[in-house]
């Protein structure tokens, strides 16, 4: 993030400093000063969950974009510019146009109370109804049924990926609490699709679908996802697609291809067709998801450099999943995390596939939780980075060549991101 944009944000978190205060009814107010800007949008497709809900936003918008549509795209938080959060028919938001929109809906906003994130959401709906498109993927910030992206009152479908433990002090203690909360995007009649999920939370997303008569699109009743020796297989009542290769990494990403072709296969609009979805489903990309890095921080051959932004437990075992895989050569885990995580959660799946393990608080990395508190969480057997450039000198100093996984923070991937680009 540079120029104007920079400076508007950072006056509106010191103007407005509660980061987070679930509720839409501030949001609405703004919306409706604004001329509705949310009932003037393409067709939505709504995404909640904890885990993956980038990576479906992500294959929904390469399955859109292969079958020639343009795709505006909603997300976050973003890794290194903020221009990130708003892609505008298949492009990332430019600085004049996201600076003059700002201005604009701080200006209407006035002194009223409000969270930066209603803010910018209210930006990104602004901006997206002045650019047209044939879709609009917007994934959920944080729960579902307050966030302020559920101002959308009839998406064409909603998706929820995988719902584990995580934000409790704001969505709940239990898995059936949380999966309450995003459940909150599904609408009435509208279809719901959703993947792999703890039976206590699919009973929730089930029971709200009934009640709400939105049809649900479930991994393993209404669709499934195989493997076999030609790819995964996609399958539903209207047939099997084969996809040969997903452009996403990992043991969990076929869940997320699926639960984003089941939501389009359920709103089914003229331009889907089997070819866009494997052409989709392959071109799919997003940062610090499985991601080898290859720029400035890339290291000798054969030493391999790896990037992931998962830190909670859900993410911790989808991440073991693909590191059982890896188990031809050493591994290494770089692990620096937010405070405030359960740092035990995310580290008891990878910590008994790891060669070794290293504890970083890389410099800028917001609320960075100290070194010390991630190694007594792994019992001692992570040892002090401090931060990347040191873990990374040290392995390449003294064990044997392998893969490295930096992870534990969004947070943290974004500082690793601004390096490895330099």
């Amino acid at each position: 993030m540079s120029g104007r944009s920079e400076a508007i944000i950072e006056r509106m978190h010191a103007l407005h400093p509660k980061l987070i205060d679930l509720s839409l009814g501030r949001l609405q107010a703004l919306l409706a000063r604004l001329g509705h800007p949310e009932r003037r949008l393409p067709p939505v497709i709504h995404v909640a969950g904890t885990n993956g809900k980038g990576s479906t936003c992500a294959f929904l918008r390469a399955i859109g974009e292969a079958a020639g549509q343009r795709v505006h795209v909603y997300t976050s938080p973003h890794l290194v510019r903020f221009h990130e959060r708003i892609r505008l028919a298949g492009a990332l938001v430019a600085e004049d146009a996201l600076s003059d929109a700002l201005e604009e809906v701080e200006r209407v906003n006035g002194a009223a109370p409000i969270t930066v994130f209603e803010i910018t959401t209210a930006v990104a709906l602004l901006l997206f109804s002045r650019v047209p498109a044939d879709l609009l993927v917007l994934e959920v910030g944080l729960g579902g049924r307050f966030d302020a992206t559920n101002v959308i009152e009839a998406p064409v479908a909603t998706a929820i990926a995988s719902i584990s433990m995580d934000h409790m002090e704001f969505l709940g203690e239990t898995l059936a609490q949380i999966a309450f909360e995003k459940a909150g995007i599904i609408k009435p009649g509208i279809p719901c699709a959703t993947g792999l999920q703890a039976p206590e939370a699919l009973a929730v997303i089930a029971a709200r679908a009934a009640e709400l008569g939105a049809p649900l699109s479930a991994r393993g009743e209404a669709w499934r996802m195989e493997r076999d020796a030609a790819g995964h297989v996609f399958t539903d009542a209207r047939g099997a697609i084969t996809l040969p290769e997903l452009g996403l990494r990992g043991a969990h990403q076929p869940d997320n291809a699926g639960i984003a072709i089941a939501a389009l296969r359920a709103w089914n609009p003229p331009w889907l067709n089997e070819a866009a979805i494997i052409r989709g489903a392959a071109a799919a990309e997003w940062p610090a998801r499985m991601q080898r890095l290859r720029g400035a921080l890339a290291l000798p051959a054969p030493w391999e450099l790896w990037l992931d932004g998962g830190h909670n437990a859900g993410a911790g075992q989808a991440l073991a999943a693909t590191l059982a895989d890896w188990r031809d050569r050493p591994l290494h885990l770089v692990i620096g995390m937010k405070q405030g995580k359960t740092v035990g959660g995310f580290l008891a799946p990878i910590l008994p596939l790891a060669t070794s393990v290293t504890a970083v608080s890389e410099p800028g990395q917001h609320l960075a939780m100290p070194v010390a508190e991630i190694i007594a969480a792994s019992g001692d057997m992570a040892r002090p980075g401090p931060d990347v450039a040191g873990a990374l000198a040290r392995l390449l100093a003294e064990e044997a060549p392998g893969r490295v996984l930096i992870c534990g923070s969004l947070y943290l991937a974004g500082e690793v991101l601004k390096a490895d680009q330099r």
